[in-house]
């Protein structure tokens, strides 16, 4: 599994390009990202997105149009894509398959799981691809997602970090934004956000 990573606009936004046995997945193609997923992929097979804020799905239709590929998205997030609610001037996007809570896809033999981690959006979730964790803006290192925006909720932001907080393996953690980090070096920073929700 080869992994590449680029920040792209203004905030920073970790693009994946995440390699396993030839197929790649785009992870959040943000703002101004098609140029760099171009000269850096042989074998697209599908866009993932953590959720629907526009740094991360910018370049969704971009992308998509130019390989032939799908789009998935958290269902509860893909009014974001549609209607720019937050007037940017994002060029609008729509999931191919809306991917359901918990849900696990197989491309090819190859598993996909959408952890659904809400709070920072309604559909927030992380994306876990052979044990590393794509955890969008729900955990960054020594820090979580932001509940004050509009469609976030401070009290399911609690109840994700309770729920990944159960998990009893360890696991790397590639963030949206910032360097990366794993669960056990997040443990108790996640406890202590937990006081300020």
């Amino acid at each position: 599994m080869d992994i590449k990573i680029q920040p792209m606009g203004d905030y920073q936004t970790n693009c994946y390009i995440v390699d396993v046995d030839g197929k790649e997945f785009i992870i959040d193609p943000g703002v101004g990202a098609t140029s760099w997923v171009k000269n850096n992929v042989k074998n697209p097979v599908a866009i993932l997105n953590t959720h629907g804020h526009f740094d991360h799905v910018w370049s969704n239709k971009e992308v998509s149009n130019l390989f032939n590929i799908k789009i998935y998205t958290p269902r509860d997030d893909n009014f974001m894509l549609e209607k720019d609610p937050y007037d940017l001037g994002m060029p609008p996007s729509s999931a191919d398959y809306l991917v359901k809570p918990d849900e696990e896809l197989d491309f090819d033999g190859i598993k996909v799981k959408f952890h659904f981690f809400p709070g920072h959006t309604p559909g927030c979730s992380a994306i876990e691809i052979d044990d590393n964790l794509f955890s969008g803006d729900f955990i960054f290192n020594n820090s979580i997602g932001r509940t004050d925006f509009p469609f976030s909720n401070p009290n399911d932001m609690k109840k994700s970090i309770d729920k990944i907080l159960s998990w009893d393996k360890n696991i790397r953690i590639y963030p949206g934004h910032g360097s990366s980090t794993t669960l056990n070096q997040e443990r108790s920073s996640l406890v202590n956000w937990k006081k300020y929700l």
